[in-house]
């Protein structure tokens, strides 16, 4: 028998950018351990593919197509959400873009994409959120950070300034409202197999630097995220709060 501080039954999450990628294994992760689930992404008909998949294993999934940078929009899916009768209980902050580009040729168009994107986009959908959690005195935000939460690399600075915001955002939110019931914290993904890294998985040379760099010897796949996401959606993590857990093979805790 499982252990039930770690069930999410009776539960619903909202999973941002989850009609693919981590956000779609962290999703099915979710939904696994017994949480209802709110898909998000902007392209609707990809969304409503990942919902009718998930649907066909016997998951409670919908689907909530709306532009996550976009305040009126944000605003708008939680009166929705209101309308319906939905309480959000855990919410995971997913959503993210990447673009690399040194600093000296980053036009400031990109870099405020990014940084929407990647941070204010969680800021957003999390203020909402909690605006319906602290009423309730329970809830739990995760946001998805990286190991660009705590280090830097050349060619990312947007992205590593929207991680390394997360990581702080997380500790405020943490700051504000742990005395209300509601737990903030992030996971920090090291090198994982995903769309937005094929490039770089395809690179011989980076995917060379990455074994070797991380003591795992690998990169990471999507679904071992799972594990982090539902203890700290769960009970199990209920005096866990304004923490980021890394999960990246080791990379971090080595020099």
């Amino acid at each position: 028998m499982s252990n039930p501080l770690f069930s999410l039954k009776g539960r619903s999450a909202l999973v941002t950018g989850s009609s693919r990628g981590l956000g779609l294994a962290i999703a099915t992760g979710l939904a696994e351990a017994g949480a209802s689930l709110i898909l998000n992404g902007v392209n609707s008909d990809r969304l409503q593919e990942s919902v009718a998949a998930l649907q066909a294993k016997g998951f409670s999934v919908t689907g909530a197509a709306f532009d996550v940078t976009d305040e009126a929009a944000v605003v708008a899916a939680f009166e929705s959400f209101d309308s319906d009768g939905v309480e959000i209980d855990i919410l995971v902050n997913n959503a993210g873009i990447q673009y690399r580009k040194p600093i000296v040729e980053l036009d400031s168009a990109n870099w405020h994409r990014v940084i929407d994107t990647n941070l204010t986009s969680a800021f957003l959908v999390s203020r909402e959120a909690a605006k319906r959690m602290l009423p309730r005195k329970r809830g739990k935000v995760i946001n998805i950070g990286s190991l660009m939460s705590g280090l830097g690399r050349a060619t990312v600075a947007p992205y590593t300034a929207a991680k390394g915001g997360i990581k702080t955002l997380t500790q405020a939110m943490a700051a504000e409202w742990a005395e209300h019931g509601i737990q903030a914290n992030a996971i920090g993904p090291g090198y994982m197999l995903t769309d937005m890294n094929q490039a770089l998985i395809d690179n011989p040379e980076f995917d060379s630097w990455v074994k070797g760099r991380t003591p795992s010897r690998r990169w990471g796949k999507p679904e071992e995220l799972v594990g982090a996401a539902v203890f700290l959606s769960s009970d199990a993590s209920a005096y866990v709060n304004g923490q980021i857990i890394y999960v990246d093979g080791g990379m971090s805790a080595v020099i």
